[in-house]
């Protein structure tokens, strides 16, 4: 993500419905976004390579 910093809030998603996947994203370091998927189904299996993921930055206001 150009221009992001640590600190400014990340959100990602995912474009397929799946209601057992968990995601964290973080600015992790300048102008990278860490995404983080917990699978909290036992069962449950995902093409993760196939799916959209959307990450969306908002930068953090500094006095």
């Amino acid at each position: 993500m150009p221009n992001c910093r640590v600190g400014d809030r990340a959100d990602a998603t995912l474009a397929s419905s799946t209601r057992f996947v968990e995601l964290d994203a973080t600015a992790w370091t300048t102008n990278t976004v860490r995404v983080m998927e917990r699978n909290i189904s036992p069962s449950a299996t995902f093409d993760l390579a196939a799916a959209t993921l959307s990450v969306a930055v908002t930068k953090r206001r500094v006095p």
